[in-house]
């Protein structure tokens, strides 16, 4: 991957135990991104993408959509600065913060 934008979500709606994290890193690896995704103790999803920036609007769609059981409402979309070597492994999911 080159010229990787990092990019932080924030999804809220119904999105946990709905099995969104799962679903979200199967989109994820399925085009190739890296990063995290975890609940959030106010009962959104967070997740940290590494991804070029042609990839990033078709996954942020998806992510709009969710898995069947999910009602999303909304997805909140910042741009982050965080060192390339992050970007670097498998999709995770982290625990809850």
């Amino acid at each position: 991957m080159t010229d990787l934008a990092a990019t932080r979500l924030l999804v809220r709606g119904r999105v946990q135990g709905v099995g969104y994290r799962a679903w979200l890193v199967r989109e994820a690896d399925g085009r190739g991104l890296r990063g995290w995704v975890r609940n959030r103790l106010d009962g959104s999803v967070e997740a940290l993408v590494f991804s070029p920036a042609p990839t990033l609007a078709d996954f942020l769609a998806a992510c709009r959509m969710g898995p069947a059981a999910a009602n999303v409402t909304e997805v909140t979309v910042q741009e982050e600065a965080v060192p390339a070597a992050e970007a670097f492994g498998d999709f995770a999911i982290w625990p809850t913060a």
